[in-house]
């Protein structure tokens, strides 16, 4: 009986240990700045992990051998933040990281002088450990709202007014549209030409980044994803015959939280500028 409740116990923990995903990011000696091929490495990791279900997420850093036990502290703290700080930026939501912990210096266990650089160097790192949900949670789907974007464009429209384009989507981390997003965005482009009496702002909007901060576009490299978003969809409405000159983009960055699931916040909206009011002759 005690040998069969070992083996249940053992089965129990194997189970629960493979619903964990991990990944390992290495750096250079005394380094703390993410190699770029390393980068690289991390940012397809975060592309396969961005759509599960996440429960928590650990970040540990270490360090090799080298240097005192304080100085290792600091740095594999730094190298746990580099790491956390790329998650920020690429949009993750940043509530499920639980742990960001430096963990100084990894013991070596040296098999012979020819190990000793390669396991420094593999020592030299920052270990993520994924944990989702297992079963994925059961979503909760949203009342809908009384009236859709399109209604809302063809209804009494005032200077200042705020419309949601709803499922404009965007892969987290880049600005072009989905092809389910085109479709939606013709329809919009349709009343929108023939609305000629609208000005408009596009205004971009990202989650999950520190602050008010813009998270970066992967594509350009660049910290402007709100206002390249914002773009992209002013771009595409130009394209359908909205003239430009009623419209203007700008990126929001992330002052504006909707407070809700993360992932809402990373939107495009409309704001109505001017109202040109037609002739009564």
């Amino acid at each position: 009986m005690k040998s069969l409740l070992i083996i249940i116990s053992l089965s129990f923990q194997f189970a629960f240990a493979q619903k964990e995903i991990k990944h390992q990011v290495y750096f250079l000696t005394d380094e703390y700045e993410i190699p770029e091929t390393e980068e690289s490495r991390l940012l397809l990791f975060l592309s396969e992990i961005e759509n599960m279900d996440i429960q928590k997420i650990s970040i540990y850093g270490f360090c090799d051998d080298r240097g005192s036990d304080s100085y290792n502290m600091v740095l594999s703290q730094q190298r746990a933040d580099a790491i956390k700080e790329v998650f920020s930026n690429n949009e993750f939501d940043e509530s499920v990281i639980t742990n960001v912990d430096g963990k100084g210096e990894i013991l070596l266990n040296v098999v012979n002088d020819n190990d000793l650089y390669k396991i420094r160097g593999l020592n030299r790192k920052v270990e993520i450990i994924v944990q989702p949900y297992d079963p994925p949670r059961e979503k909760i789907v949203e009342t809908p709202k009384k009236e859709t974007t399109e209604e809302l464009l063809r209804g009494e429209l005032k200077e200042g007014d705020k419309i949601q384009l709803e499922n404009i989507l965007f892969r987290t981390g880049y600005s072009y549209l989905t092809k389910q997003s085109k479709a939606k965005l013709d329809k919009i482009a349709e009343i929108l030409v023939e609305r000629t009496d609208i000005y408009f702002n596009i205004e971009g909007h990202v989650c999950c980044t520190q602050g008010s901060r813009d998270a970066i576009d992967r594509k350009t490299k660049k910290r402007n994803l709100s206002l390249a978003r914002a773009k992209t969809v002013y771009d595409y409405l130009a394209d359908k015959g909205v003239k430009r000159y009623r419209m203007k983009f700008v990126g929001q960055r992330r002052k504006f939280p909707l407070g809700g699931e993360p992932e809402l916040d990373r939107r495009v909206e409309i704001v109505v500028t001017r109202i040109i009011k037609k002739s009564s002759n």
